[in-house]
């Protein structure tokens, strides 16, 4: 893990994780523009500081200076619920407000960390383990929708866009099968780059004009204004990034795991936590929704066998070059999302398996441990597996419903908690009682 590798090499794999990810801060910042109705060129701003801020956050979270970072090969990007609650708190009060709901969630991250980090004791490898599980599957059915679109949308599972997704996972396997070495670690890269091939020569790809004409862009700070600070308005989202610590704290388990480090939860999770809300705290000044640490690379690493953090680090130096540089973002944004879906899909369904090997590892021979695994699975997969289940619930209680890996995150400590913690203990008590009453 703390191996450099020849520049040359390391530029490749970091090269690799870029390309798989590039279509989260992408998709992010579009689905901004679209909803709020912004223009090209705060567009251009927000995509530039959106790149800029992932690659700033991955050196941190790789390179760990000071207390910031696990120095784990991470990657982090925006996107996901806390973007949903960056839109519906700009619907609401305005962008100026939505940015500085941004701060001062960042700031709260900063605050609650010293008691969430005494809380980890309640989170073992079965709540952890569970979580993981919870969030491939999620992350597996977001690759299958840039592959196919939204339901009910015009060209849902378009036939075009299903063979070059299927098309870019079978030239992954074809080159994870031939090739040996390098070119094998290679592999995820080299299918994504098979599957743009194939879409070019079949002339699904569209390079608009967004950023024709410039050479370099830089990311503009309070592009919406001045934050505006309201403590109500920043609520759900203060809310929502207490889930965001437990899914950092999984990821940081299970990234350690991958890459085969022994970490001590109370002292290295805290330091992930402590570097997303430091990127979040800048990136709510450049106009972005919460930053997190991204659960793709862990895949990558996986798949490939890669476990350089130095690797991490020269990606994020690289997305710090695709933010000032505009042709490069052009080239990377054409990239077909049923390209980048296909990609996603192998790597996400990675993630899946090491949450499962690592449920293997929780003693679920025990009635108790599946009991817990069984319910936070149904309640984490529910929103998941049925979309609009919790439609008619309030919009901000709906939000975090509708998360399925903070609902099952929660369920599976809780459950955990009575059932191997509070029930034992009270089984003792009862128990020392009766002893007690007999003599």
């Amino acid at each position: 893990m703390d191996e450099s590798r020849p520049f040359h090499r390391i530029l490749l794999f970091g090269v690799q994780h870029v390309l798989v990810m590039a279509a989260t801060p992408i998709s992010a910042v579009f689905l901004m523009s679209a909803t709020l109705g912004l223009d090209d060129g705060l567009t251009v701003d927000l995509l530039s500081a959106a790149f800029v801020l992932s690659g700033a956050g991955s050196l941190i979270q790789s390179l760990g200076p000071w207390k910031f970072g696990p120095r784990l090969p991470f990657v982090m990007l925006p996107g996901g619920a806390p973007l949903i609650l960056f839109l519906a708190i700009a619907e609401q009060h305005g962008l100026p407000t939505a940015g500085g709901a941004v701060i001062l969630t960042a700031l709260f991250c900063f605050v609650v960390l010293p008691v969430f980090s005494r809380l980890l004791a309640f989170f073992p490898a079965l709540v952890i383990g569970t979580m993981i599980v919870i969030v491939g599957v999620n992350l597996v059915k977001v690759g299958a929708v840039l592959v196919t679109g939204q339901p009910g949308s015009p060209g849902f599972a378009d036939p075009g866009n299903l063979g070059l997704g299927m098309a870019t996972i079978g030239f992954t396997v074809v080159f994870y099968l031939l090739f040996t070495g390098v070119l094998r670690q290679l592999a995820v890269m080299l299918g994504l780059l098979a599957g743009t091939a194939l879409a070019a020569a079949t002339g699904a790809i569209h390079a608009g004009s967004l950023t024709e004409g410039q050479l370099v862009t830089l990311p503009h700070l309070m592009p919406f204004g001045a934050p505006e600070f309201n403590l109500l308005a920043a609520l759900p989202l203060m809310l929502y990034s207490l889930a965001s610590m437990a899914e950092a704290t999984g990821q940081t388990v299970i990234n350690a795991e991958a890459v085969g480090r022994t970490i001590d939860k109370r002292t290295d999770v805290p330091k992930t936590i402590r570097g997303d809300a430091l990127t979040s705290l800048f990136g709510g000044f450049f106009g972005l929704p919460l930053m997190v640490t991204s659960g793709e690379n862990i895949g990558i690493v996986r798949v490939t066998g890669v476990r350089s953090r130095f690797v991490t680090a020269v990606a994020g130096v690289v997305l710090v070059a695709v933010g000032l540089l505009a042709p490069v973002t052009h080239a990377i944004s054409v990239i077909p999302s049923p390209v980048v879906g296909g990609t996603a899909m192998i790597v996400f369904g990675v993630i899946t398996v090491l949450g499962v090997q690592m449920l293997g590892r929780s003693d679920l021979d025990r009635h108790t441990s599946t009991f817990v695994v069984a319910v936070a699975l149904a309640l984490g997969l529910l929103p998941i597996l049925v979309p609009g289940v919790y439609a008619g619930f309030p919009p901000n209680v709906r939000i975090l419903l509708e998360s399925g890996v903070a609902v099952g995150a929660c369920v599976a400590a809780v459950l955990n908690l009575l059932f191997h913690h509070v029930r034992p203990g009270l089984a003792t008590r009862l128990a020392r009682t009766r002893t007690e009453s007999d003599r």
